[in-house]
């Protein structure tokens, strides 16, 4: 078999620009098949309940024009996934509108792209509850119930390679992939030019964050993955990073609660026999993993839902009595705004502390519990039915940080700074109400494939 080499600049397209200097070098070794995902659940469930991409359409398109011209320029396959952060069919016509507008702009020659379309109705997902089928719950949630169904404002299947490879087989020169597991991705063209899954799962895992494999730490950096018979071999582009034994097997590790297996589309990544070899201090090649397909296919559902209208504001804290009894004063800011508004419950509204100097990055699992900054800052978040209520809580809470009354206190100026007084109107709230998995027959039967000529 002759080595099939994959390249990608970028873990997430658009997010920020990726770098050009390694991208170039990956190209002038010409590798078989350009592979960009462009999304992600990291960004949160508001772009996938509200339905708008979580970067500008000029970043976008900036990384999309490269990968364009530069795999038609070698004639070689384009695959993206996840088009424009969420998936969504309004992000697989953005980014096939970008292709055909980048295709006239640089009169390319015709070739053939591919839109495959991953958004789910909620009328199916009703239609199977109602048949009785079990949509399990991932990470801990119940099964998937009609309840928590009308929660949700939209809901995307995350595909597995099976949708691409079929796209591929059809002639694709290009493919804008809905909402995709970053893993099938790499593996798909793999799988489709004869690679055994074994490897080609694997490789998706390893290369699906491109130089996030490599060390030191360089964001936005091409990466290739060659594949021969039976072992990858991973290479940066960058000429300051190595792919290692320890940046490689980090890497595997990353985003998973196992460090040994990877639950896919149709089966499992198992990675305890894997064996590690630095051909030299810039490669490293890989052996041993294994794909264990599953008895039964199923498909992972995520779904966001509307919580209600958001406001923040800031409050800087640097009394050293102050910030040890933090807890009494959001309990006196917490009493405030029930006695003007009344019990939250009840009305609808939700206020949330985040303390930067404490728990504002980890929240509840932070592992350490005491303060040892001198300063902090609290980011308090209203959560309400109406953005006039969601003000009013905010502003309320935020101004009682100066009101507190602690045992001890003496002085009469106030116990808080603020960057403003004023009250931020943020973006609507939005939660996660779906992360399940729903069996299916066909690998295909949720991702419609559409086909066209472009260019020329």
């Amino acid at each position: 078999m002759e080595p099939l080499k994959l390249m990608t600049p970028t873990g997430h397209l658009g997010f920020t620009p990726f770098e050009d200097a390694s991208f170039r070098r990956g190209l002038s070794l010409r590798p078989d098949v350009l592979i960009a995902d462009s999304g992600s659940s990291d960004i949160g469930p508001y772009p996938l309940g509200a339905d708008v991409p979580a970067s500008p359409e000029r970043w976008q398109r900036y990384d999309l024009e490269r990968l364009l011209l530069a795999a038609r320029q070698l004639d070689i396959p384009l695959v993206i996934g996840s088009a424009s952060d969420t998936g969504t069919n309004r992000g697989v016509h953005q980014y096939a509108r970008l292709i055909r507008e980048l295709a006239r702009q640089h009169r390319l020659a015709p070739f053939t792209l591919a839109c495959i379309y991953s958004e789910v109705k909620k009328s199916w997902v009703a239609d199977q509850l109602q048949k009785g089928l079990r949509i399990a719950g991932l990470q801990g949630r119940p099964d998937l119930t009609m309840e928590t169904l009308q929660r949700t404002e939209r809901i995307v299947a995350v595909m597995g390679a099976e949708p691409i490879i079929r796209a591929l087989e059809q002639g694709a020169d290009v493919v804008i992939a809905g909402r995709a597991s970053d893993t099938c991705i790499f593996a798909a063209p793999a799988l489709h030019w004869g690679i055994s899954p074994d490897l080609a799962y694997y490789a998706g895992k390893v290369l699906e964050c491109a130089s996030f494999c490599a060390e030191p730490f360089m964001g936005k950096e091409t990466v290739i993955g060659t594949l021969d018979g039976d072992s990858l071999w991973v290479e940066p582009m960058h000429p300051d990073q190595r792919c290692t034994i320890a940046s490689i097997t980090s890497h595997t590790m990353y985003e998973r609660p196992d460090p040994y297996e990877e639950r896919l589309p149709g089966g499992v990544l198992d990675m305890r026999h894997c064996v590690y070899e630095e051909v030299n201090e810039r490669v490293t090649r890989i052996t041993g993993a294994r794909f264990i397909p599953a008895a039964q296919y199923t498909i992972k559902l995520e779904g966001a839902g509307r919580v209600g209208e958001r406001c923040l504001a800031i409050v800087g804290l640097r009394d050293p009595d102050v910030i040890t009894r933090i807890d009494l004063v959001i309990k006196w800011c917490n009493q405030k705004v029930r006695e003007v508004f009344g019990d939250p419950e009840e009305e609808g509204y939700r206020l949330y502390y985040h303390i930067y100097g404490r728990n504002g990055v980890m929240g509840e699992r932070e592992p350490q519990a005491h303060i040892r900054s001198h300063e902090v800052g609290v980011v308090v978040e209203g959560v309400a039915p109406t953005q006039e209520l969601a003000r009013e809580i905010t502003g309320l809470a935020a101004r009682n940080f100066l009101y507190a009354r602690l045992p001890g206190i003496r002085g009469t100026a106030g116990t808080a700074a603020y960057l403003s007084d004023e009250v931020l109107a943020a973006r609507p709230g939005y939660e996660w109400t779906i992360n399940h998995v729903v069996p299916v027959k066909d690998p295909l039967e949720l991702f419609p494939i559409h086909l066209e000529r472009v260019g020329g």
